[in-house]
C-alpha cells in the first residue's frame, strides 16, 4: 500500500505495478492541483521518468540549460548547466504518473485522507486509518509512505538533524506569465537569487509561464507584517534582477501557494518506535529534505521510489536496510546543501561566493554537480 501520490508515491506504484504487483495508492486529492515545488527536472530526474514511460517534453516541459546566480546589486554570474534540465509543473507531472500508474496496474483511490498509521500485531500488517471518510480503513503488510514534508500520526520520523521549527522557514510558489522581454531573459535559464534571510529561483515551465519558488527564514517574514506583496516589495528593492523580471508580470492565481516549517537538512535516522519492525518505507521528502536550491529534491523523490521498487520486488523487505542504502545514496548531498545554504546566509560569504563564480564560471558548473544523485545510486536502483 502507498500512501500518498505526489512524484515519489505515484513512480512506486508505476515501479510495482508494471512489475505485475497488486498496488493501491491512496491520495488525498480529488484531482490535478499544483504544489509547492521548485519544478526543476535535472537530468537524473529525466532518467526516473523515463523509465516509468514518461517523457517531459511530450508533457510541454520547458528546457533549461544555464544557470544565473544573482545577490544583492551586484552582477550575476551565470554558466551553461552540466547537465540538460527541464521545467514541467507538479499540476501537470503528477497526474501524468498518476495515469500511468493507473494504466500499469495499480489501484488509485482519490479523495482519501489518510489521518493515521496503526500496527495491527495480531495480524502483523499496518492498517491505513482515514478518520472521517466513507472507506473501510486499508491493510498492508508493507507502507510505502510518501506524504511529503509532514508526519503523519503513527509513523512519525525519528529525531535528526534539521532547521529548528522557532526559526525554520516558509516555502511560497507563484506562476507567473512575464513581460516578453524577461520571458525571454529567463528562455532556457534557472535564476537564483539570494537575500537576507532567503532565496529564489526562478524557471520557465510548460505554456509559457514561469515559476517563482521562495523560501524565506519566519523572522524576515514577520518584519513585513506576514504580508505577500510586501514581501516581495522588500526583496525585490534590495535585488534589481527579481525587480525586473517581475516588472509587467502577471500571477496566476491571487494568492501563492504557502508551506511553513520546512525541515531543511532533515534525513531519516532509524529509531522511531513505529520504525521497529522495520515496515514503514519513507520516500522523498519523508526521508530526506534538500535545500529547495539545489534543484535536487524532484530526482531525490523519483530515486526513492525506484530504489524502494527494485528493494520489494527483490524480496528485500527490511524498510530499514532501504533506508540505509538510501542514506548512502543522498543523505552526503542533502548535508552538503545545507552546509552551502547556511553559509549564503551570511552576506559577505554570499557576495564572496557570486564574485568567485563571476570570475570562475566553472566554480558554479561545480557547485551544481555536487548536489546531484550519484551515478552509482542511480546503478543501483536500477536505470543502468
Amino acid at each position: 500500500m502507498i500512501v500518498g501520490g505526489g512524484l515519489a508515491g505515484a513512480a512506486a506504484a508505476c515501479h510495482l505495478a508494471r512489475a505485475g504487483c497488486d498496488v493501491l495508492l491512496l491520495e488525498r486529492e480529488t484531482g490535478p492541483h499544483h504544489k509547492i515545488c521548485g519544478e526543476f527536472l535535472s537530468v537524473e530526474a529525466q532518467i526516473y521518468l523515463r523509465a516509468v514511460g514518461i517523457d517531459p517534453a511530450s508533457l510541454g516541459a520547458a528546457p533549461i540549460d544555464r544557470v544565473r546566480l544573482a545577490a544583492g546589486r551586484g552582477a550575476a554570474a551565470e554558466t551553461p548547466l552540466p547537465f540538460p534540465a527541464a521545467g514541467l509543473s507538479r499540476f501537470v507531472l503528477d497526474e501524468a504518473l498518476l495515469r500511468r500508474a493507473a494504466e500499469s496496474g495499480a489501484e488509485i483511490a482519490r479523495g482519501i485522507r489518510v489521518r493515521r498509521i496503526e500496527r495491527r500485531r495480531e495480524c502483523g500488517a499496518y492498517r491505513a486509518d482515514a478518520a472521517g471518510e466513507t472507506i473501510e480503513p486499508a491493510t498492508a503488510r508493507r507502507i510505502v509512505l510518501a506524504t511529503g514534508k509532514h508526519d503523519l500520526r503513527g509513523a512519525g520520523r525519528s529525531p535528526a538533524s534539521g532547521e529548528p521549527e522557532e526559526d525554520g522557514f516558509i516555502g511560497f510558489k507563484m506562476h507567473y506569465r512575464l513581460a516578453p522581454g524577461q520571458a525571454e531573459a529567463i528562455r532556457t535559464t534557472i535564476e537564483i537569487v539570494a537575500f537576507d534571510g532567503g532565496y529564489a529561483g526562478l524557471q520557465p515551465i510548460e505554456e509559457g509561464w514561469a515559476n517563482l519558488c521562495l523560501v524565506v527564514r519566519k523572522r524576515r517574514f514577520e518584519r513585513v507584517g506576514r504580508d505577500w506583496p510586501s514581501l516581495l516589495e522588500s526583496i525585490a528593492a534590495a535585488t534589481p534582477l527579481l525587480a525586473d523580471r517581475l516588472s509587467g508580470a502577471s500571477p496566476r492565481w491571487e494568492r501563492p501557494l504557502a508551506i511553513a516549517g520546512i525541515p531543511y537538512g532533515y534525513v531519516h535516522a532509524e529509531g522511531a518506535p513505529q520504525d521497529g519492525d522495520a515496515g514503514i518505507f519513507r520516500l522523498g521528502d519523508q526521508f530526506g529534505v534538500i535545500p529547495s536550491f539545489s534543484g535536487d529534491g524532484m530526482s531525490i523523490a523519483l530515486h526513492s521510489a525506484a530504489l524502494a521498487a527494485r528493494c520489494l520486488l527483490r524480496g528485500d523487505r527490511n524498510a530499514a536496510a532501504f533506508h540505509d542504502r538510501l542514506r548512502r545514496d543522498v543523505g552526503g548531498q542533502i548535508r552538503r546543501a545545507q552546509r552551502l545554504a547556511r553559509l549564503a546566509e551570511q552576506a559577505p560569504v554570499r557576495y564572496a561566493l557570486l564574485a568567485a563564480c563571476r570570475a570562475a564560471p566553472g566554480l558554479l558548473r561545480w557547485l551544481a554537480a555536487q548536489t546531484r544523485i550519484p551515478i552509482q545510486a542511480l546503478e543501483t536502483a536500477g536505470m543502468f
